[in-house]
């Protein structure tokens, strides 16, 4: 596991107040809405907050692609990565 997913997995977790789970019990594919970890629309915002505020990015709720992005720790890693890059 990176460590940029690794960390993205921590933050999902702090910033949600998940305490039954750890982050390795978080796939790197799971899905995180619906069927697989169970996040909701409140989660999602609260999730893109702490995002922000930690990786310095600018996230477009509004984008089409932005739900795509949160559908699982890869796709938010490999998001946080071309922002920062950006």
């Amino acid at each position: 596991m990176s460590d940029l997913h690794r960390e993205i997995k921590e933050l999902i977790i702090d910033a949600l107040g998940l305490e039954d789970i750890n982050a390795d019990d978080i796939g790197d594919d799971q899905t995180l809405f619906g069927e697989g970890l169970g996040l909701d629309s409140v989660d999602a915002l609260e999730l893109g907050l702490a995002i922000q505020k930690k990786y310095g990015i600018k996230i477009d709720a509004d984008a089409k692609d932005t739900r795509n992005h949160f559908s699982n720790v890869a796709s938010l890693a490999a998001f946080v990565t071309a922002k920062q890059a950006a």
